[in-house]
């Protein structure tokens, strides 16, 4: 009898455990949740009120291309592993159900880190302008802005990213 209850008690706690690990996973995807832009009409705080440099040119060229993070920061996997532990430990019992848990673990995060890539991904333009001063320059940016070729164009850059946008 005494054995069925540590037994029952360490299950419990097992279970606290994996719901505490699946809390701060949760809490370390919202943390991770950095939205970076490429975009021409966004500055972060600390573009704003710096001086930049304005060029005019034409548009020659624009392609659709896709702007991806260079890699993914963890947080998906880590909230996937988490939430996979949790599900495969309420599979089964004894050994069963601790390779349950790792197996769901290791399914959940490989899962979390696919999500955590396609969301990595936005639509963009290659934008190549011939510059006033006969340069070109090619800049790509967030597909938020409409460019044509042939358009004429304010390439604005220093102290930050360069943007393309209409005149």
């Amino acid at each position: 009898m005494n054995t069925s209850i540590q037994q029952h008690s360490a299950g419990r706690a097992s279970r606290r455990w994996l719901a505490a690990v699946a809390v701060a996973g949760s809490l370390a995807v919202l943390a991770g949740c950095a939205h970076k832009s490429a975009s021409s009409s966004v500055y972060s705080y600390g573009q704003a009120q710096r001086e930049q440099i304005v060029r005019l040119g034409t548009v020659e060229a624009v392609r659709q291309v896709v702007i991806q993070n260079e890699r993914t920061g963890g947080a998906g996997a880590l909230a996937g592993g988490a939430l996979g532990g949790v599900a495969g430990s309420s599979i089964g019992g004894g050994r069963g159900q601790v390779l349950a848990a790792i197996g769901g673990g290791l399914l959940g995060a490989m899962a979390g880190d696919a999500v955590e890539h396609r969301m990595g991904k936005s639509s963009a333009l290659e934008i190549t302008v011939r510059l006033d001063n006969g340069e070109t320059r090619v800049i790509a940016q967030e597909d938020d802005v409409a460019l044509s070729p042939g358009q004429r164009v304010r390439v604005i850059s220093g102290g930050g990213p360069t943007r393309v946008v209409p005149m």
